[in-house]
């Protein structure tokens, strides 16, 4: 399938506007979500690469290093010339004698160095293509001796490019003194939308690339998805306990996505693909992480590569947003400098007001997102 390709911030690697997410692919630990057969996996990770897809991204944290060897698994199977990018994350540890105890954020430098060279052995490369911190430390650790880290790891070959996950505008400012953040991870999605008003327009305004993730709601702006898959979740799904997949939260959101099924009639698409066009929709966006756990799920969302949402599609899901009171955030992708925006990103290069009480209030409800 041929894909249209975005230049990842001044990277020089060029991606697939969708890649792999392997969040699910971890199996079950803390933020898991619940049982995982690693046949389906190791299948789903070669129907997307086989299919166009060139970058996974995957982290120590899912499954405490269960997600990366499956991806090193898949990556032997592959020829040299046809294997994708790989991009993991570092700095949330976990406990391998209990996987369902909360795992710490330490991005303190020698443990950065210590998960990097175990990444590198269960993925089975020589070099990262993409690494990147996953959450702020909350260890005490200054933030500048972490970035340093990332940064010697870069000079000395293990990585190629450094970014960050789920680090508001005043944090990315302060990295960026130290060294360009090639990459940004936040998650973007009709339900989560505050990082449109926040964290694009400092990326914008700083040449650095942005993959969003859980475009779909993690599993609600599917065209299965039902109160009733609820149910059939695992007992230690994380969603079960989520806000979005309970009420209040639930009916807006359900009502949501069925306001998406006009649209993918008219495109001849899923309604999954229709939700992840949407984040592409955004300047500034480079690519969205969309996972899979059968290859099944794969061919829902592939077709949000190739889809370009018009003018009056995306006005129809605006309208569909006021209606349902869904989710928080701007509604209409608009170009870095336009109204509001325009205020966020005057406000992300100074690193105070409410452009970061926004990302921090909405880091504290996703506590559980990963």
């Amino acid at each position: 399938m041929e894909m249209n390709l975005r230049k990842l911030g001044t990277s020089g690697m060029e991606i697939t506007t969708v890649g792999f997410g392997s969040w699910a692919v971890g199996g079950d630990w803390r933020f898991g979500w619940g049982d995982q057969d690693d046949g389906d996996s190791m299948s789903s990770i070669l129907h997307a690469v086989r299919a166009g897809v060139n970058w996974i991204d995957t982290a120590a944290a899912y499954g405490l290093g269960h997600s990366e060897g499956i991806v090193g698994r898949a990556l032997k199977q592959l020829p040299a010339g046809d294997r994708p990018l790989v991009f993991t994350k570092c700095g949330v540890v976990g406990d391998p004698a209990n996987h369902h105890a909360t795992p710490h954020r330490v991005a303190a430098p020698a443990s950065i160095r210590r998960e990097c060279e175990a990444s590198l052995m269960r993925l089975g490369v020589d070099r990262i293509d993409l690494y990147q911190i996953h959450w702020p430390d909350e260890s005490g650790v200054p933030l500048e001796d972490s970035w340093g880290e990332m940064s010697r790891l870069q000079d000395e070959g293990k990585i190629r490019a450094i970014g960050l996950s789920n680090f508001y505008p005043a944090l990315l400012e302060r990295c960026e003194r130290v060294r360009h953040v090639d990459s940004l991870q936040p998650p973007l999605s009709l339900i989560s939308r505050e990082a449109a008003a926040t964290a694009l327009p400092w990326c914008a305004s700083h040449k650095t690339g942005v993959i969003v993730y859980s475009p779909m709601g993690s599993g609600i702006l599917t065209d299965s998805f039902s109160r009733a898959r609820i149910a059939s979740m695992g007992q230690t799904d994380w969603r079960r306990t989520a806000g979005n997949f309970n009420e209040p939260a639930l009916s807006a959101n359900i009502a949501l996505r069925d306001a998406l099924r006009p649209i993918a009639v008219r495109h001849s698409t899923t309604v999954s693909a229709v939700a992840v066009a949407w984040t592409l929709a955004w300047p500034g966006v480079t690519g969205a992480i969309v996972g899979a756990r059968r290859p099944g799920q794969v061919d829902s969302w592939l077709p949000a590569a190739t889809l370009t949402l018009t003018a009056d599609d995306l006005a129809e899901i605006a309208a569909a947003v006021e209606q349902t009171g869904a989710g928080s955030g701007p509604a209409t992708p608009a170009e870095p400098g336009e109204g509001e925006n325009r205020r966020s990103v005057e406000r992300a290069r100074i690193g105070v007001g409410n452009a970061d009480a926004a990302v921090v209030t909405s880091g504290q409800g996703m506590i559980e997102l990963y």
